[in-house]
């Protein structure tokens, strides 16, 4: 059956579990790579590579969690068992950002990897059936789109909430002020998952639950290969890769832009106000677009990655050519517009992948999702990566907290040219793999 609705009630307690999710996404990737080299003193390569690292657990990790939530799913006739663990994500949080005084360097690089690799596990554990959910639910194409939209406003709430407070509240730079910072967004994230586990007992009670096929969740290795060859999915998750690494790398790169070239840290609060403020109202909008004759979720995606991509073209002449008010100015109605195409590339990528698996009958929908969060995991770490290698290569000056050293004009090159035209040409090749993406058109 497709003719299911969700009530709004039980769509807004699910999406709140997007608030945490968005704190967990938004300070790692906004701060963590700033943090390690401008107060912890890690140079910018090894940073870059404490965040990477931990990745390559979660690639392996994902795929596991997605065959166990299967299995658990078929057993318990729901996937909430293991969401649980989203209820101590915000004490590892604490802990990453509670670095010990007489940890500097590689030391500090350390014990920031341990505790983000654990962040990371307890994240994957609630992060996969918490997104496999809309692909259990029996409803049709637009009814998953709905489920979506609620999903993103919440989830934008939460990039919002902690994109402006994160930066406000650690502006000190000491690292008493980021443990603090932790420790506050921490209650919200422990809040959200615990209001998120009732949003899915309500979700499932009300739309129905599919339950996984008996082959689902039996072999790892051979859900993986049949996510993997599916031609409607294996584009999709591609284009997703290059999505997540661009988006990222603009999180990890906006403080470096707003401290070295701006020369006012204040505005990476006011930037990421500006850039996630209009996805509110962007994802209704998007969603009543795709709706219209002809639009459809891989044309409106489309859209996105392409208003991105220019976008981030156009900060290199606003950055490096204006001064002053102008430039401060222009760049914000740039990032402003950026933000509106943010808000449609997560909102189509994450209603298409249910799309995905419900052109695969249903069979591993687990395994399905955890593919998508290995990959989105790749991206949050490959595009803070990607850009502590640019700044390596500018020859880009780690400090301590309450210093700055001076940079190189080829690291403020570096710099600027990291945060504008990498990503316009990594979202470029996101767009390429998703016009390879037939799923509206099979729909």
């Amino acid at each position: 059956m497709t003719g299911h609705r969700a009530g709004r009630r039980a769509l807004t307690l699910y999406a709140a579990g997007s608030v945490g999710m968005g704190v967990w996404v938004t300070v790692p990737g906004l701060l963590l790579l700033y943090f390690l080299t401008d107060v912890l003193g890690v140079p910018a390569l090894l940073a870059g590579t404490t965040l990477l690292l931990p990745k390559a657990v979660d690639v392996v990790a994902h795929p596991l969690l997605g065959s166990r939530s299967d299995r658990q799913a078929r057993r318990d006739g729901h996937r909430r068992r293991m969401m649980r663990a989203g209820l101590l994500l915000g004490p590892a949080m604490v802990a990453m950002f509670s670095v010990p005084s007489a940890l500097h360097g590689s030391g500090a690089a350390l014990w920031v990897g341990g505790w983000f690799t654990a962040g990371n596990l307890l994240f994957a554990a609630f992060q996969v059936p918490y997104l496999t959910t809309p692909s259990d639910l029996e409803v049709g194409y637009h009814e998953r789109t709905r489920v979506f939209m609620f999903r993103m406003a919440l989830l934008t709430a939460g990039l919002l909430t902690a994109g402006v407070a994160a930066p406000a509240l650690s502006a000190g730079g000491t690292r008493a002020d980021y443990t603090g910072m932790a420790v506050l967004l921490a209650a919200a994230m422990a809040a959200s998952a615990a209001v998120a586990l009732a949003g899915v007992r309500r979700l499932t009670a009300g739309c129905g639950f599919r339950a996984p096929a008996e082959r689902a969740g039996r072999s790892t290795l051979a859900d993986l290969r049949t996510a993997l060859r599916d031609p409607r999915f294996r584009p999709l998750v591609l284009s997703y890769l290059f999505t997540g690494t661009t988006t990222h790398l603009f999180l990890a790169a906006l403080p470096y832009v707003t401290e070295h070239v701006f020369h006012h840290g204040g505005l990476t609060a006011l930037f990421m106000g500006l850039f996630l403020a209009p996805a509110m109202l962007a994802g209704p909008a998007w969603t009543a677009w795709s709706r219209c004759p002809g639009n459809g979720k891989q044309r409106g995606l489309l859209a996105s990655q392409a208003g991105f991509a220019t976008g981030s073209v156009l900060l290199l002449p606003a950055a490096a050519l204006l001064d002053g008010g102008a430039r401060v100015a222009v760049t914000a109605a740039v990032v402003m517009a950026m933000g509106v195409a943010f808000a449609g590339l997560q909102l189509f990528a994450f209603a298409l992948l249910p799309d995905a698996v419900a052109a695969a009958e249903h069979a591993e929908a687990g395994a399905y999702t955890g593919v998508w969060t290995a990959t989105e995991a790749t991206g949050t770490a490959v595009g803070p990566y990607l850009y502590s290698a640019v700044l390596a290569l500018g020859g880009f000056v780690s400090s301590t907290a309450g210093e700055h050293a001076a940079q190189s004009g080829g690291a403020l090159t570096a710099l600027l040219t990291g945060f504008t035209l990498l990503p316009a040409a990594l979202m470029a090749l996101a767009l390429g793999f998703q016009r390879r993406c037939p799923l509206d058109a099979a729909r």
